[in-house]
């Protein structure tokens, strides 16, 4: 017999736990999987799939009320708010069955249902039993804030993980928080119908990306009629009021829902890690090392329950090396890789990011040369009417190698692909400009950034002997 049951257990089936107990059952360990509640997580329950379904609901609203700017009367969406949320769950009830029970089961992974509890480092309590395991991984994932405000409680407040029981469509929708998370819901929300109100403390949207991109966001919500409060830093809520302090004095500001959206955080609280001697980091995140290592070395953590990318993307990538290290760690291990590391927003128009900011290159010191392509140029942005943003790459001076790239318009989570692909492989502007691109697409948005750079390095008096050339060959 084995000393272990299990080669691996994991706990969680969220986007990290998943593909960790797939990567296991694939190479033919045993492998237990470990969920309290809903297979899929967060992703396919409360966040991407049911958010994004919802965008694209609003959008189409929104599409009616511009219509005319196509040569279509435009009319005032009716909207069907129920059905609305009824499209949400038929679109979680036909991705389900990817994340199931019954197809993990098929794949070779043991599923249990129930709440896991740490026993010591190779035994894990669930459901009345007691499991023995070789090596663990941590995917227990994260859970929305709510910040301490006095009488927030007591208002019932929305999360991004309650909002999906939602029937009716709030009059006034108080949006707290204006990240990713809070700017796309404000939107949505707003082209759906509510009036919608978003504050922030901070002074400008999206504090992770450069200030260009928060000012066009502000402005784009505020012109769909979204009213973007920043500098508010909330007070009290009472009586259907949040009370805010601002530079200028105190704030009231009415609603009948609040949604918080300030943040997650790593859920961690019934694991029993304290027996283990396992640390957490100040913000309550597990802590790692390079290999996904907990402080015991045969249990290791990936997904937002460790940070610092709250990203499907990134619990996967995480998620890689956190199985392979448990399952090889012995014969050979791999440190986790956050050399390119992209994101998207998905307001409309999107923000996608990969590398360097601008602020970022500031704030660590590393000098750029910043190339900008402005999609108004594009013809393909032209012929679509969407002509408002920008491809803005930065590369070593001097050189087409890429550093970071962010994309602000329409499909820009899509349209970075060939960016992250670049910086991944080595791949500099030049190469990206000898590609051939589709006319007319929006991709070629890219290659046009490239030739941008290249008109910026145009080697003149090589181009001068090359014309004089000419002039005597006539």
């Amino acid at each position: 017999m084995s000393r272990y049951e299990n080669n691996l257990v994991v706990i969680g089936a969220g986007s990290a736990g998943l593909i960790a107990a797939l990567i296991a059952a694939t190479v033919k360990a045993k492998v237990t999987l470990i969920e309290r509640d809903a297979m899929g997580g967060d992703c396919l329950n409360t966040g991407c799939v049911p958010s994004k379904t919802l965008i694209r609901s609003a959008k189409a609203a929104h599409e009616q009320r511009i219509a005319s700017e196509f040569g279509i009367a435009s009319v005032v969406p009716q909207v069907d708010f129920r059905e609305v949320m009824a499209r949400v769950h038929r679109a979680i009830a036909t991705i389900e069955p990817k994340d199931s029970v019954e197809r993990y089961t098929e794949l070779g992974v043991d599923c249990i249902m129930g709440e896991a509890r740490l026993l010591d480092a190779h035994h894990v309590e669930v459901a009345g039993r007691t499991l023995s395991t070789r090596s663990m991984v941590l995917a227990t994932g994260g859970s929305p804030l709510i910040p301490p405000i006095p009488g927030l409680a007591e208002a019932d407040p929305l999360t991004s993980d309650s909002l999906w029981s939602l029937q009716e469509l709030p009059a006034r929708l108080l949006v707290m928080g204006g990240g990713p998370i809070g700017c796309e819901l404000a939107q949505s929300f707003a082209r759906l119908g509510s009036h919608v109100t978003l504050i922030d403390m901070e002074s400008r949207l999206l504090p992770r990306e450069d200030a260009d991109v928060a000012e066009f966001l502000a402005e784009v919500l505020r012109g769909e009629g979204v009213d973007v409060r920043l500098g508010h830093r909330a007070k009290e809520v009472f009586a259907g009021e949040l009370l805010a302090e601002t530079a200028t004095g105190e704030s009231r500001i009415g609603f009948d829902r609040i949604l918080v959206a300030v943040g997650r955080a790593a859920q961690t609280g019934a694991l029993g890690l304290e027996q283990l001697g396992i640390q957490r980091n100040a913000n309550g995140t597990i802590g790692v090392d390079h290999y996904l290592r907990t402080r015991c070395h045969n249990v290791f953590a990936c997904g937002d329950v460790i940070g610092p990318y709250q990203f499907t993307h990134m619990a996967a990538h995480q998620a890689w090396y956190a199985s392979v290290n448990a399952l090889f760690g012995r014969l050979w291990k791999f440190k986790v890789n956050y050399a390119v590391v992209p994101w998207a927003t998905y307001t409309d128009p999107e923000i996608a990011r990969v590398g360097l900011s601008e602020s970022d290159a500031r704030a660590q010191g590393v000098a750029v040369e910043v190339v900008r392509y402005e999609l108004d140029d594009l013809d393909r942005a032209i012929t679509e009417g969407n002509t408002r943003g920008w491809v803005k790459v930065l590369v070593v001076p001097g050189k087409d190698k890429i550093l970071g790239v962010t994309i602000v318009g329409a499909h820009a989570g899509e349209l970075i692909s060939e960016f992250i692909l670049a910086m991944t492989h080595g791949i500099g502007l030049k190469q990206i400009m000898a590609t051939i691109h589709i006319y007319p697409t929006l991709a070629e948005a890219n290659k046009f950034a490239a030739s941008t750079w290249r008109r910026a390095h145009t080697p003149h008096r090589l181009l001068q002997w090359v014309g004089r050339l000419h002039t005597l060959l006539r």
